[in-house]
């Protein structure tokens, strides 16, 4: 299989309808959620994604046909003084999983963060997701620990006006 990593183009309408394809092939996964993203986000997110500067996405390529992405954001760490950046999407195409292109969309991302000067990359995976946990350890990533008598970091969230957006 030929595959190819390149930056998402979202002003690109064929670009980004595929890169919005696997995201929400991704949401209808059970590990992305299982319903899908709301009409909301289907209407605006390319559009509000694309004037986002902190906004750094990839498409893996296999062919003409779009089989993966990353959705990454800038963010800053104070303890290192430096920016870093998140993983906050990785999608495959169930059909093309096991062949290597989450892998090789976590080099693109360990690229990027090269050129921007980044001292780590961050990205949170559900604990049940075995596949995902074993290709984020190949590729070095491990929980979060400062202290290990305090645990480890967990991601948390509050949702806020969820039903204002949907």
């Amino acid at each position: 299989m030929s595959l190819r990593v390149v930056a998402v183009d979202l002003e690109n309408g064929a670009i980004s309808a595929a890169w919005l394809g696997l995201l929400e092939h991704y949401a209808r996964d059970p590990m992305g959620g299982g319903s899908g993203l709301s009409p909301y986000a289907r209407s605006n997110l390319v559009r509000q994604l694309a004037a986002l500067p902190s906004f750094h996405g990839a498409l893996a390529w296999a062919g003409d046909e779009a089989v993966g992405l990353i959705n990454c954001f800038a963010g800053f760490s104070t303890f290192a003084a430096r920016p870093l950046l998140n993983i906050h999407d990785l999608v495959v195409r169930v059909d093309r999983r096991g062949q290597g292109i989450g892998r090789a969309l976590l080099g693109w991302a360990e690229s990027r963060a090269g050129e921007l000067g980044c001292c780590k990359l961050t990205l949170e995976v559900l604990s049940g997701n075995a596949r995902a946990m074993a290709v984020y350890g190949a590729a070095g990533y491990a929980p979060y620990v400062l202290d290990p008598a305090a645990g480890k970091a967990l991601l948390l969230q509050n949702i806020l006006e969820e039903k204002a957006v949907e």
